[in-house]
């Protein structure tokens, strides 16, 4: 299951990912395409779970993460490898897409 990323446990969420990638999934409630990749998103989270933390953070809920990494459409996907930022896609991504990035962090 993918990990709830906020504004206040971000940096901890960060932290603690280690020397794991990190993939975070910036969703609404009201957005058609980020319900569409839902669930190939929980897909990847518990098919990687040992590889890679995986988590979502909720625009609505917490919107400095969002501002901090200039993200202005959603779905935005950020890949984080040794606490750094290396890569980055907005829209919805197939199934496919989604798994060659993960496996391009590992």
């Amino acid at each position: 299951m993918a990990m709830q990323i906020t504004d206040s446990n971000f940096e901890e969420v960060k932290t603690s990912a280690g020397e794991k990638p990190l993939v975070i999934d910036f969703w609404a409630t009201w957005c058609g395409p980020c319900r569409m990749i839902a669930p190939i998103v929980e897909e990847m989270a518990e098919k990687y779970a040992d590889q890679v933390v995986i988590g979502k953070c909720n625009v609505d809920e917490s919107p400095e993460l969002p501002t901090k990494y200039g993200i202005r459409n959603i779905p935005t996907l950020l890949f984080f490898k040794n606490g750094e930022l290396v890569d980055k896609s907005v829209g919805a991504l197939p199934k496919n897409e989604l798994e060659a990035k993960i496996k391009a962090l590992i």
